[in-house]
C-alpha cells in the first residue's frame, strides 16, 4: 500500500507565499509523476502541476510564474511553492502520484487527503 500525506495549506492574505508538501510512504515501490490538483468550491478539479521522474514539469496557465512545482525521488516527496497568491488559488489542494509496485506487481494512482488554502484579505 502506498499512501500521500500532505501539509502546509492555511489561510494567507493576497500577495503571500505558502509552500505545500507531500510525501509518498509504503513499500516496495516507485513514483513516477507526482503533481498537485485543486478544487475550489463548485468547480471541477483541475491540474496545477505536475513533475516526472525525469524532471518535465508541465504548469496550468493560470499559475505559470506564480508557483513551483519541485520533488526529491530519493524521498518520495514533492513540493509546490506559491508566490503572488490571488483570492481565486483559493481552493482545496491534492497531491496526486503515478506509482509502480513490486511483489505483487501492478501501476497505481494515488492522492492525498487534500489541504485547504485560503487567500483572504
Amino acid at each position: 500500500q502506498v499512501q500521500l500525506m500532505e501539509s502546509g495549506g492555511g489561510l494567507v492574505q493576497p500577495g503571500g507565499s505558502l509552500r505545500l508538501s507531500c510525501a509518498a510512504s509504503g513499500s516496495n515501490f516507485i513514483i513516477n509523476t507526482m503533481g498537485w490538483y485543486r478544487q475550489a468550491p463548485g468547480k471541477q478539479r483541475e491540474l496545477v502541476a505536475t513533475l516526472t521522474r525525469g524532471r518535465s514539469t508541465q504548469y496550468a496557465d493560470s499559475i505559470k510564474g506564480r508557483f513551483t512545482i519541485s520533488r526529491d525521488n530519493a524521498e518520495n516527496t514533492v513540493a509546490l511553492q506559491m508566490n503572488s497568491l490571488k483570492p481565486e488559488d483559493t481552493a482545496v489542494y491534492y497531491c496526486n502520484a503515478g506509482a509502480v509496485v513490486f511483489s505483487p506487481f501492478k501501476t497505481l494512482e494515488i492522492w492525498g487527503q487534500g489541504t485547504l488554502v485560503t487567500v483572504s484579505s
